[in-house]
């Protein structure tokens, strides 16, 4: 049952780390990966010397620990929500309810997005220009875009996300509960003094896994609700790759990038494992 799994990983994930070596080299299609000509650090040294490039990096970090920073919370909080829960039909239909987001694509969550907050035609809008007589564009400031952004990711994923967790909070002992409330422990105390503590090293180790994340902004997420009058502050890695590494098959620059992604990523990864250890709940 394991071999699919390995599988997956080696063909998709492993053997295509080989391909960072395009990052070195002036890659062209005719020559191929291996008879390419080296090009030493050339292409790190333009990307870091390139405003636009700094830019596009500090978009990616900002948005990415924002999404941290913001989405992080909402699983363990409708985790702990649903585990209070006693009527079991409405706890199945809220679960069924906050699940389905997750299966859409950013296609669908981005046209539901422009139908409540586009400037002439949004729900949203409508109710505004209705109540005030004024209309404000959601989708073409700064402030309200990356709000309407985080919200989005919640939406989509913070449901699906609280699974690992319920998965957690069935392993606390009830009896812990039990003898809480025999001495007098209301609801609050219960989840502050049994539930966290039960949920700990589950959310050490989500924490670990999503700081490796913070510079993976979804492309899809980014490409969807953006727009050319805040592309200032919504273009990111991903959508850099795609536009200059794809459409303007500059293979090399945007390979170096991806690499510093990554490099980025697993430095931050092995600082949180770092701090989490000192702690006692290291992944490793």
């Amino acid at each position: 049952m394991f071999v699919p799994v390995l599988l997956f990983y080696l063909i998709f994930k492993y053997v295509p780390m080989l391909g960072a070596v395009i990052a070195f080299k002036d890659y062209n299609f005719v020559d191929g990966i291996l008879k390419s000509p080296w090009a030493g650090m050339k292409y790190f040294e333009l990307l870091f010397s390139n405003a636009q490039t700094l830019n596009i990096i500090r978009n990616t970090l900002v948005l990415g620990l924002l999404t941290v920073l913001v989405g992080f919370p909402f699983p363990i909080i409708i985790a702990i929500l649903l585990n209070e829960v006693r009527k079991m039909w409405f706890k199945k239909t809220v679960q069924t309810l906050i699940y389905l987001p997750h299966f859409f694509s950013w296609v669908i969550v981005g046209g539901i997005v422009v139908t409540l907050f586009a400037q002439e035609s949004g729900v949203i809008n409508h109710w505004l220009q209705q109540l005030t007589g004024d209309v404000y564009p959601f989708l073409y400031k700064p402030f309200s875009w990356i709000t309407i952004f985080l919200g989005s990711g919640v939406w989509k994923e913070a449901g699906f996300g609280a699974i690992i967790y319920l998965a957690a909070l069935a392993n606390i002992d009830p009896s812990l509960y039990e003898a809480a409330s025999i001495d007098g422990a209301n609801k609050w105390r219960q989840i502050r003094h049994i539930t966290l503590p039960g949920l700990s090293a589950t959310i050490v180790l989500m924490l670990i896994l999503s700081t490796g994340s913070v510079l993976e902004v979804g492309f899809e997420q980014v490409y969807v609700l953006k727009n050319a009058t805040v592309n200032e502050i919504a273009d990111v890695i991903s959508t850099f790759i795609y536009r200059v590494g794809l459409q303007g098959a500059q293979f090399s620059l945007t390979t170096a990038l991806g690499l510093f992604e990554s490099i980025v990523a697993l430095i931050l990864i092995l600082v949180a494992n770092g701090i989490a250890r000192r702690y006692g709940q290291g992944l490793w």
